[in-house]
C-alpha cells in the first residue's frame, strides 16, 4: 500500500491506473509553494541551513511537526526506497519534508517574512561584530547597517533583548552618547531609524562625530509618538510631522579647525571673562576669512540642489544642547537663510549661515553656562540640524501661520482651576522666534491645556495690551527675520487662516469671528487665537503629544513647534528644565512690620531663598528717565560687572520689569552671564511706568533662570495690600562706586546694599508660595529665621531644597 497521506490512492476496480483524489489541487499548491519557497531561498545558498532550522522551530512551536518526526519520516522514505541510510540523504530528505510542511501550513507572505527573518538574523550579527570592532569606521557601519536594513522589514523583528545592544552601539555612534538620552532612547528609536536619520546626514571623512543634542531631541521625540514597530495614535499619525531635515555631524567642526589651522581655538574656553568677551569680535573675523575643505563644499552643494530654492534654518545641534538637566537654551546661533537664486549665491549664503553657527560655540554666554553646570572640561562640539521652514509663501515673506513652545507641565498656573499637569503653550502667529525671546511690546498668547480659553488677562484692554502686536517673519529678499505689525502684514497678503486668529472688537466687546466667511476688519482686531483653540485639533492634539513625551522621559518635557496648514510640526524637544521639588512654602504671618521689605501677590513660582546679604537694585523710575541708548547700556554694563564681583556672596537683584529684553527701551539687557550669580530675579512694576511684569515663562530667559535656580519675582507696588519699601534701596550708602569705581556715574539708577549694615546685622529671607500666589521678603538673622520656621512647626522635609 502507498504510504499515508500519498497524492494518489488505488482505484478498486483499475489497479493498474491511479486516479486523482479530492487533495490533488490541495497538494499541487503546497508543491507549488515549496518550490516557490525554494527559489526565495536559491539567492542564500549560505543561509539555507538556518533558514529550514527557523522554519523547523516554527513548525515544533505551532505543534505540527518536530524533528524527531521529520527524520523518521526521512528514514522510512529512504527505506521503502530501497535508498542507504546515511547522514547526507536522511539530511535532504528531512530539507525536502521541511519545506513541504512548512509549504502546507503557511501563507507565502509568512514564508517569505522567515526568510527574511533568517536573512536579518545573519545582517544582524555582521552588525553586532562590526559595531563592536575597536577602531571601526564610520563607512565600515554604515556598510553592514545599509546591507541589514535593505532586508525587506517584514513583520518579523530581531527579539528585543537581541536588538537593544545593537541600538544602544548604533545611538551612542551616531547620536548621542549621553547616558540619561541612550537609556529613553534604545527603547523608541529603531535600527532602520538610525539607517534613514543617516540617508539624511553628512559624515565627515576626518572626524567622527553624532549628530547632536538638538537633532536628538527631534527624531526621538517623533520616534516616541509614532513608533515605527507598535501601533499609532490615528489622530497623531494624520497631523504630525517633523520637518524635511538634514544632519550635519559635530566632527565637521574639529575637520573646520584642523584645515584652516585654528588650533588655538580649542584653549579659548579657559580664557577669563574679560578676554572672552574682548576676543570674540576677533574668532567672528577669523572664522568669517576661513573655508571649509573642498569635499564638504561638495557635500553642501548636493544638499541645495536637492532641497532647491527653499528656505531653510540651520539650527545649532551641539552634542550637549537640549540634554538632561541643562538645555543651553538660546546659546548657540540658529540661522535661517532665504535659498534663493543660483546654486553659487545659494552655496555662498549657506556657508556663512553655517560659519555663524559654529561661531557660537565660542559665544562667552555659552562658555560662561558651561563653567556654571561644570561642563567646561567637556569637548564640545557642534553638529547643525538643516530643516527646511514650517510655512508658506505671502509674496517675499515666508512664514508659518503660528509657532510656539509647549511644555507638559505648567509651573505658572495663575488659578487652582488650571490643572498643572496637562501642560500649557505659549503661542503667536508667524515665526516662533517670539515666544522663545522677550520682545517688546509684544506678548504670546499663554494658554493652559486643561482650560484653554482661561486667561491672566480679564478686560479687554488688557487682552487687547497683552497680545501679540508684531509678527516675526522670513524676507525672502533681505534673507533676514523681520518684524513687522500683524495689521500690516495681514493687510498685504490673503491668508486663507485669519479666521483662527483675530478677534473683532465693537461696543466693548471682543469675539472671534462667527464663520470663515466673515468679513474681517483689521483696524478693529487682536489675535487671540480664540477659534484656533476651540474649532482645530491643536489643543487636544498637544495634549496628547505631550502626555506620551512626558511617560517616555520620564520626566516633564517642553517643545517647540510650528503648525501650518493644518500639520503640528516638531522643531525641538527636550526634558523640561524645573526645580527641585519644594513642597509646600508657608510664607510667615507674624513678621514685624518694620521687618518686612516687599509682599507680592500675583505671579509667583514656588521658592524659598534665605540669607541674601547684597541687593542690586536697578531704580525703574529712574532707568525710565534715561535718555540715550548709551546710558541704558551702561546700566546692563555695571550689573553684569557687580554680578562678577559680588559671585562668591548670596545677591538678590531688583530692577525694571523685563530683564533680558531684547529692546533696551523697555527693560535692561542682561544675559545668562550677566546675572547667573544672582539667586532672585525680581521685576518691580510701578504704575507710571506703563508696564507689568512680564509672564516669560517658557522663554529662553526663563529657562536660564531655572537652570540656574533663579527664583524670578513680580513686584506691583502701587497695588493694595502690597508692602514696597522703596525708601530702603534707595537710600546711602550705595556700593556701587566703592566697588567699582569707574561705574560711579550709574549710581543714580544702579544701587548695591549691603543688607546687615541696614539692618542691625539681619539678612534677606525670600518665601514663594505659589499654590497661595503669596510671597514675601523680610530681614532676619540665621537664628531668628530658624526660630520662625520652627515656631510655625513646619516639617524641613517639605521645604529643604533651598533655591538658593
Amino acid at each position: 500500500m502507498p504510504p499515508e497521506g500519498d497524492v494518489y490512492t488505488i482505484d478498486k476496480d483499475k489497479t493498474s491506473r491511479p486516479r486523482k483524489s479530492s487533495v490533488d489541487k490541495a497538494l499541487v499548491d503546497v508543491f507549488l509553494k515549496a518550490y516557490r519557497m525554494y527559489q526565495k531561498m536559491v539567492p542564500y545558498p549560505h543561509l539555507q541551513e538556518e533558514i529550514r532550522t527557523l522554519f523547523l522551530s516554527v513548525l515544533a512551536e505551532e505543534g505540527i511537526i518536530t524533528l524527531e518526526d521529520i527524520r523518521r519520516e526521512a528514514v522510512r522514505k529512504l527505506r521503502e526506497e530501497g535508498l542507504p541510510v546515511n547522514d547526507r540523504n536522511i539530511r535532504d530528505y528531512s530539507h525536502a519534508l521541511i519545506d513541504f510542511h512548512f509549504a502546507r501550513h503557511f501563507t507565502q507572505e509568512e514564508i517569505e517574512n522567515y526568510i527574511h527573518l533568517a536573512r536579518k538574523q545573519d545582517a544582524f550579527q555582521n552588525l553586532t561584530k562590526v559595531l563592536n570592532t575597536e577602531g571601526v569606521t564610520f563607512k565600515a557601519i554604515r556598510q553592514v547597517l545599509k546591507e541589514f536594513c535593505e532586508i525587506p522589514q517584514g513583520s518579523l523583528y530581531i527579539s528585543p533583548n537581541e536588538a537593544e545592544g545593537v541600538r544602544v552601539a548604533l545611538i551612542s555612534h551616531f547620536i548621542s552618547d549621553q547616558l540619561p538620552f541612550v537609556g529613553v532612547a534604545k527603547k523608541y528609536i529603531t535600527i532602520r531609524d538610525v539607517d534613514e536619520m543617516l540617508d539624511h546626514s553628512t559624515w565627515n571623512p576626518r572626524r567622527s562625530g553624532r549628530v547632536g543634542g538638538k537633532a536628538a531631541g527631534m527624531f526621538l521625540a517623533y520616534r516616541i509618538i509614532l513608533p515605527r514597530l507598535e501601533t499609532r495614535d490615528p489622530d497623531i499619525e494624520h497631523y504630525v510631522r517633523i520637518p524635511e531635515s538634514y544632519y550635519f555631524s559635530s566632527g565637521m567642526l574639529s575637520d573646520f579647525i584642523d584645515y584652516n589651522r585654528l588650533y588655538s581655538f580649542h584653549s579659548q574656553k579657559y580664557k577669563s571673562i574679560d578676554t572672552l568677551g574682548a576676543e570674540y569680535g576677533k574668532i567672528a573675523q577669523l572664522v568669517e576669512r576661513a573655508s571649509f575643505p573642498p569635499d564638504i563644499i561638495e557635500d553642501f552643494k548636493e544638499i541645495l540642489g536637492g532641497v532647491g530654492e527653499y528656505p531653510l534654518i540651520l539650527r545649532s545641534s551641539s552634542l550637549l544642547e537640549d540634554n538632561f538637566g541643562y538645555s543651553f537654551s538660546g546659546k548657540y546661533d540658529s540661522v535661517f537663510i532665504a535659498n534663493q537664486g543660483d546654486l553659487q549665491t545659494r552655496l555662498a549664503e549657506f556657508i556663512r549661515g553655517m560659519k555663524r553657527v559654529f561661531m557660537s560655540v565660542f559665544n562667552p554666554g555659552a562658555i560662561y553656562y558651561r563653567r556654571d553646570h561644570n561642563l567646561l572640561d567637556f569637548d564640545e562640539q557642534m553638529s547643525v540640524l538643516v530643516q527646511k521652514v514650517v510655512g508658506r509663501r505671502f509674496g517675499n515673506r515666508f512664514f508659518p501661520f503660528a509657532g510656539g513652545v509647549a511644555f507638559s507641565h505648567n509651573g505658572y498656573a495663575w488659578t487652582p482651576r488650571i490643572i498643572k499637569e496637562e501642560g500649557v503653550v505659549r503661542l503667536v502667529l508667524g515665526l516662533g522666534t517670539r515666544a522663545v525671546d522677550r520682545v517688546e511690546p509684544d506678548y504670546p498668547r499663554l494658554i493652559p491645556l486643561s482650560h484653554p480659553s482661561l486667561r491672566p488677562e480679564v478686560t479687554i484692554e488688557q487682552i487687547r495690551k497683552y497680545s501679540q502686536k508684531m509678527v516675526d517673519v522670513l524676507n525672502l529678499e533681505t534673507s533676514s527675520v523681520e518684524t513687522v505689525p500683524y495689521i500690516d502684514l495681514l493687510r498685504g497678503i490673503d491668508h486663507p487662516d485669519l479666521f483662527y486668529a483675530l478677534s473683532l472688537g465693537e461696543g466693548g466687546h471682543l469675539a472671534p469671528p462667527l464663520f470663515k466667511g466673515q468679513e474681517i476688519s483689521l483696524d478693529r482686531s487682536c489675535l487671540t487665537f480664540d477659534n484656533f483653540l476651540t474649532k482645530t485639533p491643536f489643543v487636544p492634539l498637544m495634549k496628547k503629544v505631550l502626555k506620551k513625551l512626558e511617560t517616555a522621559y520620564g520626566r516633564p518635557v517642553d517643545v517647540e513647534f510650528a503648525w501650518d496648514n493644518d500639520i503640528l510640526y516638531l522643531l525641538q524637544c527636550r526634558s523640561l528644565a524645573m526645580t527641585e521639588h519644594i513642597g509646600k512654602v508657608i510664607v510667615p504671618k507674624s513678621i514685624p512690620a518694620d521687618r518686612i521689605l516687599f509682599t507680592n501677590n500675583r505671579g509667583i513660582f514656588n521658592g524659598m531663598i534665605r540669607d541674601i546679604e547684597y541687593i542690586i537694585y536697578v531704580d525703574p523710575k529712574a532707568y525710565a528717565r534715561l535718555t540715550t541708548y548709551e546710558e541704558r547700556t551702561a546700566v546692563g554694563h555695571a550689573v553684569s560687572r557687580i554680578n562678577r564681583i559680588l559671585e562668591s556672596r548670596r545677591i538678590g537683584l531688583l530692577g525694571p520689569t523685563r530683564w533680558g529684553s531684547n529692546d533696551i527701551k523697555y527693560g535692561v539687557k542682561v544675559g545668562y552671564e550677566d546675572i547667573n550669580h544672582t539667586l532672585i530675579l525680581g521685576e518691580v512694576a510701578f504704575e507710571e511706568g506703563g508696564s507689568a511684569p512680564d509672564v516669560s515663562y517658557g522663554t529662553h530667559f526663563f529657562n536660564d533662570l531655572v537652570e540656574a535656580r533663579i527664583v524670578p519675582l513680580a513686584i506691583y507696588p502701587d497695588e493694595p495690600d502690597v508692602i514696597f519699601k522703596e525708601e530702603f534701596f534707595l537710600e546711602p550708602p550705595n556700593l556701587l562706586g566703592p566697588l567699582a569705581p569707574d561705574l560711579a556715574a550709574c549710581a543714580p539708577v544702579v544701587h548695591v546694599i549691603h543688607v546687615p549694615s541696614r539692618t542691625g546685622g539681619r539678612l534677606l529671607q525670600v518665601y514663594q508660595d505659589s499654590q497661595g500666589q503669596q510671597g514675601m521678603g523680610f530681614f532676619a538673622t540665621p537664628d531668628e529665621h530658624r526660630e520662625e520656621a520652627s515656631s510655625r512647626l513646619i516639617d524641613e522635609s517639605l521645604v529643604s531644597s533651598d533655591m538658593g
